[in-house]
C-alpha cells in the first residue's frame, strides 16, 4: 500500500457511521490508524462525531442542495454551488498531496468533493452504496468506480454485495430474553417487563410528521399499563414535543432529543423509523420488527425502495408519509404486538441482515489498495 486510504462521507449520522464502521474494520486487518484519513463537511455532523478519532479528519466547505425552486431555496442552493467548488479546490489539493491508494466514497453531498479529486488525479475509487437506489453523488461517480460495496442486490459495472457497514457497538448488543429483561431493569427508570417496549427514531433532526403522530398515539394510549413508548425527537422538535405531550396516567412515555441507540436498541420490541439505509441494516441485524414511514422526497424516492425490501421479506410495516398519524400508527401497531407476530417479523427481518458487511467491504478496500 503506497498511501494513505481517504474515507469520505458525511452530513448526517447515516454517512458517518458507516466511516467508522469501515475505519475499524481495516484497522481490524492491519491498517494502521494513521494511514487512514477521514473527509467530511465542515457543516455535517462529522465535525463533533469524529473530532475524537485517532484518525485524521480533513473537513471541507459546502452544504446539500435544498430540492426545491423556491427564491429562499435557490439563494441557498447558489452558496451551496460556490463551497462545492471551494470544497474540490480544496480537495484537489490534499488528494494531490496524500496521493491516496484509495480513495473510499460512502456517500452524501460531504462526498463528492474528495471522491471528484481522486477521479482527476487517477487514484482509485471505491464506492460503497448504502441504498436500494443510489443518491445523485454515487450515480455520477459510478462510472469511475473500481469496486462498487452494495448494501442490497445490484447490477451494477465492479458491483459486489457486501452488506451495509455497521458499528462494532451495534453487532455487540445482546437481544437474547435474558439480556433485554436486564437492559430494562438498568434502564432509569427501570422499564417493568410486563410492558411492550415501542421506540420512535428518526434521526438526528427528527420527523415533524412521525413525531406529532406519536404525540397523537401517546394520547390514544394514555390509559395503557402495558406500553412504553421511548420517544427520541430529534434536536428539532424537543421543545414542541416536551411542550404537547400528554397527560398519561398508564402509558409510560418517555420523551428524549437524543439517545444512545445501543443501548435503547438493547430493550427494544418494535420500532418507529424513516427507511434511512443505515437504520434498515441496524433494524435487520438485530433482527428488529419495525413500522416504516418511508422519507418523502428523498432522492429517487430510494428510502421506499429500501423499505419494501424488509416489508415484503415481512420484517415491517410500511406507513407511507402522508397517512401517519396516531390512529393509523395504532392501528398497525395494534395487528403487530402479539409476541407470536413480533417474534416471525424479527426473524423475517433478521434473515436480511449482514452483520459482516463492513469486514467485507475493508477486504475488497484493501485489495484495491495494495494493487494500486
Amino acid at each position: 500500500m503506497n498511501g494513505p486510504i481517504v474515507i469520505t462521507g458525511g452530513g448526517t449520522g447515516g454517512h458517518i457511521y458507516p466511516m467508522q464502521a469501515v475505519a475499524e474494520q481495516l484497522i481490524a486487518h492491519g491498517v494502521a490508524a494513521s494511514q487512514l484519513r477521514f473527509v467530511g463537511s465542515r457543516r455535517g455532523q462529522e465535525a463533533t462525531a469524529l473530532a475524537s478519532s485517532d484518525i485524521q479528519l480533513t473537513l471541507l466547505p459546502g452544504r446539500g442542495l435544498r430540492r426545491s425552486f423556491g427564491p429562499e431555496a435557490v439563494v441557498k442552493n447558489c452558496g451551496a454551488v460556490l463551497g462545492l467548488v471551494a470544497a474540490i479546490g480544496m480537495a484537489l489539493v490534499k488528494v494531490r498531496s496524500w496521493r491516496p491508494s484509495v480513495v473510499v466514497s460512502v456517500g452524501g453531498y460531504a462526498s463528492f468533493a474528495a471522491s471528484f479529486a481522486a477521479v482527476l488525479w487517477r487514484r482509485p475509487l471505491v464506492l460503497v452504496e448504502l441504498d436500494a437506489t443510489p443518491g445523485v453523488a454515487q450515480r455520477v461517480l459510478a462510472r469511475f468506480a473500481v469496486k462498487q460495496c452494495c448494501a442490497f442486490p445490484s447490477e451494477a459495472k465492479n458491483a459486489v454485495v457486501t452488506g451495509a457497514p455497521v458499528r462494532d457497538a451495534i453487532l455487540a448488543i445482546d437481544r437474547s430474553d435474558g439480556a433485554r429483561s436486564l437492559a430494562r431493569s438498568a434502564a432509569i427508570p427501570p422499564i417493568d417487563r410486563s410492558r411492550s417496549v415501542v421506540v420512535v427514531m428518526t434521526g438526528s433532526l427528527g420527523s415533524t410528521r412521525v413525531n406529532r403522530a406519536v404525540l397523537e398515539l401517546a394520547a390514544l394510549w394514555s390509559e395503557r399499563h402495558d406500553r412504553t413508548i421511548i420517544h427520541v425527537t430529534g434536536q428539532r422538535d424537543f421543545a414542541m414535543v416536551t411542550r404537547e405531550r400528554p397527560t398519561t396516567n398508564g402509558l409510560d412515555y418517555r420523551v428524549l432529543a437524543f439517545a444512545d441507540m445501543t443501548a435503547i436498541w438493547a430493550l427494544c420490541d418494535v420500532a418507529i423509523c424513516r427507511a434511512g439505509a443505515m437504520t434498515l441494516n441496524e433494524l435487520t441485524i438485530l433482527a428488529l420488527p419495525s413500522v416504516l414511514v418511508p422519507l418523502p422526497g428523498a432522492p429517487g424516492d430510494h428510502q421506499t425502495e429500501n423499505a419494501l425490501l424488509v416489508v415484503e421479506a415481512g420484517g415491517a410495516r410500511l406507513v407511507m408519509d402522508g397517512d401517519c398519524t396516531g390512529v393509523k400508527l395504532d392501528d398497525v401497531l395494534g395487528s403487530m404486538m402479539e409476541p407470536a407476530t413480533l417474534s416471525a417479523m424479527g426473524k423475517s427481518a433478521g434473515s436480511l441482515g449482514r452483520r459482516d458487511g463492513a469486514a467485507r467491504i475493508a477486504v475488497e478496500i484493501v485489495r484495491v489498495a495494495e494493487a494500486s
